[in-house]
């Protein structure tokens, strides 16, 4: 009888929290829509978000992060900052909510898949992927400061990518979209590559043979990972823009978000490994039989230096795909 009345009690308690979890973010939803109101009618060229784009942009990244707090796939720090660029993204646009949303979906899975190979691997594995707040913002850092740029020229909502008629909002676009895939291929690259990969990955420096978790080593297999995991993120980009913007048949093609976003996941994964064989030190430690990215007397250098570690070679890749990959496009989309 005392264990079904604590059962009861815990699920009362959930129950409660969650209610009041609800109400908290109705009036959060409304005291900022009051406030869009109040700041359109003074300056009087704003346009007010509706509450719902408030509830939804505060309420499904809220949901989103606790679940994956309970499941360890974030730390408290991660957490709060996945919550922040959640609610940014979402209140800009959905589409980038969307992209979001299968990045984070798709890597928590494959981080998950193969532990126990990975294990033998990894020295610094961690079950579930346990991210903190460096490792999220070190991907989601960029999409955040582009959302926000992309909210000052053209507000929060949807709009289709046309280079005719919105050049600077496309190109926010679509840098945005190759930062967050140029992230999905290079998690997809080193969680599927370590599991399904039969050969011995090589350098891509120099294309010799390397020991797996040596820093810019890359696989066949993991390299069309890299390409489907930053499709996969594209084709939520694609459908949402689908679902969301109208008049689509009156601006330029939106099916080439999907190659984009492939194209940003293979060449950031192969950016990074390039960047990870050069300014992260690989060194076989013989004591424990693994790779390592320290010094010490039993580690045998096989490559790079010790300049940046895994988060900063992750920031600068799609630093660098966000910021040249849409001028190429600009060059290539049909019209």
């Amino acid at each position: 009888m005392d264990s079904e009345s604590n059962v009861l009690t815990k699920e009362y308690i959930k129950m409660m929290t969650d209610m009041i979890v609800l109400c908290a973010t109705l009036a959060l939803s409304l005291f900022f829509w009051i406030i869009s109101l109040t700041m359109s009618a003074v300056s009087g060229n704003l346009h007010p978000v509706s509450p719902w784009r408030w509830l939804f942009s505060i309420l499904v990244p809220l949901m989103l992060t606790g679940r994956a707090l309970r499941r360890h796939s974030l730390d408290r720090s991660g957490a709060l900052g996945a919550l922040l660029v959640g609610f940014v993204l979402t209140m800009a646009n959905f589409s980038f909510f969307s992209a979001l949303l299968a990045f984070f979906i798709t890597s928590t899975k494959l981080t998950r898949w193969g532990a126990e190979k990975k294990k033998k691997i990894d020295v610094d594995y961690k079950e579930g992927g346990q991210r903190n707040w460096v490792q999220v913002f070190c991907n989601g850092g960029v999409p955040t400061e582009l959302a926000l740029l992309y909210m000052i020229e053209v507000g929060p909502g949807e709009i289709p990518v046309d280079f005719g008629k919105q050049y600077s909002a496309s190109w926010m676009c679509l840098s945005l979209l190759g930062a967050l895939a140029c992230s999905a291929g290079d998690t997809w690259a080193s969680e599927v590559g370590p599991v399904l990969s039969q050969s011995q990955p090589r350098l891509i420096t120099t294309w010799k043979e390397v020991p797996a978790g040596t820093n810019g080593g890359v696989t066949p297999i993991g390299l069309v990972a890299s390409f489907l995991g930053g499709a996969a993120v594209g084709v939520a980009y694609f459908v949402t823009q689908l679902l969301m913007v109208g008049n689509l048949h009156l601006a330029d093609p939106q099916w080439p978000i999907v190659a984009y976003g492939g194209v940003a996941g293979l060449l950031g994964s192969m950016l990074d490994s390039f960047l990870g064989a050069h300014m992260q030190y690989s060194g076989f430690d013989s004591s424990i039989g693994k790779v390592v990215g320290y010094e010490s007397a039993t580690t045998r250098r096989i490559c790079g230096k010790p300049i940046l570690d895994n988060n900063a070679v992750n920031l600068f890749s799609s630093v660098l795909i966000a910021l040249f990959l849409p001028g190429l496009a600009w060059g290539v989309w049909p019209r």
